[in-house]
């Protein structure tokens, strides 16, 4: 493999302009900083034809790996790469600073208020929250009611999406508390950087990726019951028809544990047990990639086929840990994200160290009216989906558009949230017409056991469309690898 291009040939920023936006290469908050001078430098250059030939190997390689997500149609179900370009996002020790800090402080603030609202319920009965907002969430699962989970901890893997403005301020569009996804992209990416661009990396000082398997693993175990010295960890898929299976299989080699299906487990005497060649097998704690819905058709839905029968049973009992736990879909809802600036000050007494984005509550009276009057500027999205489905870019959008998405709003306000159009930051981009900027945004990935762990550098996420600003995989976008940089 050729290395970059003799300093004969053309700049690869040389059609770049002076970025609208804040570029973290090229305006960030330390740009003499010395190794992003450097990755700066080694970036120029590279000829543009020679990165396009490494990109297209990078894709083929991708595919080969299998690494890939699926998009379900009405009629298909197809299998993609998530496109992966070539060119770094850089963050400096000091900015990632900043954000392990901010989602550490955010993590601890959702566990404790998840422990809250399943025992004694304060934050409702002295009104920082409504309390229908909470008990009238539809993913507040009453099952969950004085159930103790170890260590206090419901979430264990958080995903928390993070966006930069125009002034180069971090942040948090939204958290995902469930079944974040991604991570095997971050780690996949890192991979393909070191093989196809070694010339690039070479010698740069970056936080290496590698730790999450383990991280997470043992993280699991640290939850499974106390007196077991081996602990059998296992992660439960609703198998390869789902969008993220590719994942569920990486993740089980990385965690160096059994991936399952429902109908492997199977629960006797308030136990749960994996099938196996040689009989059953005690399973200790479950890493789970299934909604709340599908887990037990004892307790949540009976149709369910993907779930195990009597497992919150065996939960409840002590017999087994689960995570992320039931229920913590309430804590990254979008309506209670309007508010996590008061659970952190309320459980924490800490101010945020990283804001929200400003948030209108449809739900409120004046919230609706505001969201109303400016809907033509506003970000408008339903709080119950993700991946960038249902939402409306005011800006983007034409009159009949808005027209017909306010009536969706005003015949269920309580169903939305609205937010300004940020200038999202952007990073030098592999284009089809040369390098130009793309918008980013960044969901780094928490692992909580007896402290939280946050993985460095997280899955960046690029929106490849010129002026897009949604850069969901589902929706067109495309994946960075993210370097923090080690000093």
């Amino acid at each position: 493999m050729s290395g970059p291009s003799t300093p004969a040939s053309p700049d690869l920023f040389s059609g770049y302009g002076t970025p609208r936006f804040f570029c973290e290469i090229m305006k960030g908050l330390d740009p003499n900083e010395p190794t992003v001078s450097l990755i700066r430098e080694r970036l120029r250059a590279f000829d543009v034809e020679e990165l396009r030939r490494r990109a297209t190997a990078a894709e083929a390689e991708l595919y080969n790996l299998g690494i890939t997500f699926t998009i379900y149609s009405d009629r298909d179900a197809i299998d993609r790469i998530l496109p992966f370009d070539l060119i770094p996002r850089i963050l400096t020790a000091k900015e990632w600073d900043v954000i392990e800090r901010g989602v550490i402080q955010r993590v601890t603030a959702i566990n404790q208020f998840l422990w809250d609202i399943y025992h004694d319920q304060k934050i409702l009965a002295d009104g920082i929250l409504p309390r229908e907002l909470v008990l009238g969430n539809s993913n507040f699962r009453p099952e969950m009611m004085g159930l103790d989970v170890p260590m206090g901890v419901y979430v264990h893997v958080n995903g928390t999406d993070i966006v930069r403005d125009d002034q180069g301020r971090f942040l948090v569009l939204e958290d995902n508390a469930r079944t974040p996804s991604g991570v095997s992209y971050v780690i996949e990416n890192r991979h393909m950087m070191l093989r196809v661009l070694p010339d690039l990396v070479a010698g740069i000082g970056i936080r290496s990726v590698d730790e999450y398997g383990v991280r997470l693993q043992q993280a699991m175990a640290a939850m499974a019951p106390a007196e077991v010295l081996d602990p059998q960890v296992v992660l439960l898929s609703p198998g390869i028809y789902n969008a993220a299976y590719f994942e569920h299989v990486f993740l089980a080699r990385e965690m160096g544990v059994p991936l399952v299906e429902g109908r492997d487990l199977v629960v006797e005497n308030a136990r749960v047990y994996m099938r196996t060649i040689a009989g059953l097998r005690q399973v200790h704690a479950i890493y789970r990639r299934l909604n709340d819905d599908f887990l037990d058709p004892d307790v949540f839905r009976p149709d369910s086929q993907l779930g195990v029968r009597g497992l919150v049973d065996a939960w409840r009992r002590g017999n087994v840990a689960i995570a992320n736990a039931v229920g913590t879909g309430v804590a990254d809802d979008k309506a209670i994200y309007a508010y996590m600036p008061r659970i952190i000050k309320y459980y924490l007494d800490e101010d945020p160290i990283l804001d929200n984005v400003e948030t209108n509550i449809c739900r409120e009276r004046e919230g609706l009216q505001y969201t109303l009057d400016n809907l033509a500027n506003l970000v408008v999205k339903p709080v119950g989906e993700s991946g960038g489905y249902g939402l409306i870019i005011g800006p983007h959008a034409t009159r009949a558009e808005l027209d017909e998405f306010r009536v969706k709003l005003l015949a269920d306000p309580a169903n939305y949230i609205s937010q300004p159009v940020i200038n999202l930051s952007t990073a030098p981009t592999l284009c089809e017409d040369g390098v130009e900027p793309r918008h980013v945004d960044l969901r780094p990935f928490a692992v909580t056991g007896q402290s939280t762990w946050v993985l460095p550098g997280g899955l960046s996420r690029v929106a490849l469309k010129k002026g897009s600003l949604v850069v969901n995989s589902s929706q067109g976008g495309g994946s960075k690898d993210t370097w923090v940089l080690s000093s």
